[in-house]
C-alpha cells in the first residue's frame, strides 16, 4: 500500500466532478471549523468525568452501571467512524461532518432532559455516533485542504492538538457550572453555531468507489462492541460467571461475522488488505493502547480523585487541567520534531512518559493530598500530547491519500475501543480491590503495562525494506 506523498495531491479521485474540482478551497477556514468541531466533541465526550457522582445520583445509577455513563460517547465512536469514514471518502466529507456536527448539537443537547440511566447512555451514544461522523471526515477534509505534505504536517498538528484542547476545556465547563445539565446546553448550542458556519466556510470533496453503504457491516461491528463493553461491565461482580462468557463468546462470532461480511462485499468498512500493511497496524496499535492506557485511567481517575481526597467538580477540573493542558502545548509542537523524529518513535516516546506518569503516582489516591498526583499529571501530560500530535499525522500518511477519511476512523475507532474497555476495566479494578486507594494503585499499574505494550507494539511494526 503506497503512502501519500506529493504526487498524489492532484488526484482527481479527491474530488467528485467539476464543480467540486473548481471549488475554491479555504485552508485556514477549513482547518479552524474542523478543529473547532472537534474540540466541541471532545468536550461533550470528557464533561461526565468530573460531574460523575453527582450525575449518577441525579439519575439514581447503582455503582455497577456507571461505566455506562462513561461508555456511551465512545462506544457510540467505536461502532461508527469505520462506516462514517467510508460514507465521507464516498459520499461527501463536507455532507457527513455537517451532518454529525448539526446531530451532535441536537443530541448533546437533549442530553440535560433526560431523567434516567438508560436515557442518558442513549443520548450519549448518540452524541458518540454523531461524532463519529464529524471526526471521521475531518482528516479528510484537512487532507483535501493541505495537499502538500508540509500542509498536512501542520494541519494535523493543530487538529491534533484541539483533541487536546477539547479534552481540557470538557470538565472545566462542566465543573465550573452549577450543575452538570447546563453543560450539555452549552456544547449542544456551540456545536449547533460550527454546523451553521460550515456550509460556507468547506469545500466539498470525495473518492467514490459506487456500491451501497455497508449496514451489515456497521451492524454486525456495532454489535460485537456492546457485547465487549457489557462483558466488561459485568466482570466487575465475577469474571468467570455465565454471562461474562457468553458476552465475551458472542464478542468473538460477531467480529469473525463482521470480517466474513467485510470480505464479501464490494465497499468494506475497512479495507481488509490495510491489516498487511505495517504503518497502517502501528496506527491502529497506537490508537488501540491510547484509548486502553491513557483515555481508561483519566476517565474514571476524577471520580476517585473526588471520593477520596473530597475535591469539588470545579477543583477536579483545575487539576485535570494540568495534564490535558499541558497536551494540548506539545501536540501544537509536535510538528517541529518532523524530520527528526517520526511519528511511531513519538508515539513510542509518549507511551513510555505515561508508563513513568503512572508508576509515580502509585500511592497517591491514597495520599490524602492532591499535590501527590502534580508530578504524574505533569509527565503524563507531556506524553499525551505527543500521542495527540502523532495519532492524526500517522493516520493519514498510512493509507492512500484518497482513503483519508477512512485510515482516519480506522484509527480513531481503535482509539474509542480501547477506551471502552480501558473505562470498564479501570472502573472493574478500582472499585474491586477493597478499598479506593488500593485499588487505584491496581489500576495504575495495569495501565503502566498496557502502555509498555503500546510503545512495543507501534515500535515493532515498521515497514520491512
Amino acid at each position: 500500500m503506497a503512502r501519500l506523498d506529493s504526487a498524489s495531491t492532484h488526484s482527481p479521485t479527491a474530488v467528485s466532478g467539476a464543480a467540486a474540482r473548481d471549488a475554491p478551497v479555504r485552508p485556514r477556514a477549513t482547518l479552524a471549523l474542523t478543529s473547532a468541531a472537534t474540540a466541541v466533541a471532545l468536550m461533550t465526550y470528557t464533561a461526565p468525568m468530573v460531574t460523575l457522582p453527582d450525575t449518577a445520583t441525579a439519575l439514581h445509577t447503582p455503582l455497577s452501571a456507571q461505566a455506562w455513563l462513561l461508555n456511551g460517547t465512545p462506544l457510540g465512536l467505536a461502532a461508527l467512524l469505520l462506516v462514517a469514514g467510508s460514507l465521507a471518502d464516498d459520499h461527501g466529507r463536507r455532507r457527513v461532518f455537517l451532518a454529525g456536527t448539526l446531530a451532535l448539537g441536537l443530541t448533546t443537547a437533549l442530553g440535560a432532559l433526560t431523567t434516567s440511566t438508560w436515557q442518558f447512555t442513549l443520548a450519549r451514544i448518540a452524541q458518540g455516533a454523531a461524532s463519529a461522523a464529524l471526526l471521521a471526515s475531518s482528516l479528510g477534509l484537512l487532507v483535501h485542504a493541505f495537499p502538500s505534505p508540509r500542509g498536512r504536517l501542520h494541519a494535523t498538528g493543530v487538529w491534533g492538538a484541539f483533541v487536546s484542547g477539547g479534552i481540557a476545556a470538557g470538565p472545566l465547563l462542566a465543573g465550573a457550572l452549577p450543575s452538570w445539565r447546563p453543560a450539555y446546553g452549552v456544547l449542544g448550542a456551540a456545536a449547533l453555531a460550527v454546523a451553521a458556519l460550515g456550509p460556507r466556510a468547506l469545500t466539498e470533496s470525495r473518492a467514490p468507489r459506487g456500491g451501497r453503504p455497508d449496514v451489515l457491516g456497521a451492524l454486525t461491528f456495532g454489535l460485537a462492541l456492546v457485547a465487549l463493553v457489557a462483558a466488561l461491565t459485568l466482570g466487575r461482580d465475577g469474571w468467570l460467571r455465565a454471562p461474562v462468557g457468553l458476552l465475551l463468546a458472542a464478542a468473538v462470532l460477531l467480529v469473525a461475522g463482521f470480517v466474513a461480511v467485510e470480505r464479501r462485499t464490494a465497499t468494506p468498512m475497512i479495507d481488509l488488505g490495510l491489516l498487511r500493511h505495517p504503518p497502517f497496524l502501528a496506527s491502529s496499535a497506537g490508537g488501540l493502547f491510547t484509548g486502553l492506557a491513557v483515555i481508561g485511567t483519566f476517565s474514571f481517575l476524577p471520580a476517585l480523585l473526588q471520593q477520596t481526597l473530597r475535591l469539588s467538580p470545579l477543583a477536579t477540573a483545575w487539576l485535570l487541567l494540568l495534564w490535558s493542558g499541558l497536551s494540548f502545548v506539545v501536540a501544537l509542537q509536535v510538528k517541529h520534531l518532523n524530520g527528526r523524529v517520526g511519528p511511531r518513535t513519538q508515539l513510542a516516546l509518549g507511551f513510555a512518559l505515561h508508563t513513568v506518569a503512572t508508576v509515580t503516582m502509585l500511592g497517591a489516591v491514597g495520599s490524602g493530598t492532591w499535590t501527590r498526583l502534580l508530578p504524574g499529571l505533569i509527565i503524563s501530560g507531556l506524553g499525551s500530547g505527543l500521542l495527540n500530535g502523532a495519532l492524526p499525522l500517522l493516520a493519514v500518511e498510512s493509507v492512500p491519500r484518497e482513503r483519508a477519511a477512512m485510515g482516519s476512523g480506522a484509527q480513531q475507532t481503535f482509539r474509542y475501543i480501547g477506551s471502552c474497555a480501558g473505562v470498564a476495566l479501570t472502573i472493574a479494578l478500582a472499585t474491586s480491590a477493597g478499598t479506593p486507594a488500593r485499588g487505584a494503585d491496581t489500576a495504575l499499574l495495569v495501565s503502566a503495562g498496557l502502555a509498555v505494550a503500546g510503545a512495543v507494539s507501534v515500535l515493532a511494526l515498521r515497514e520491512r525494506p
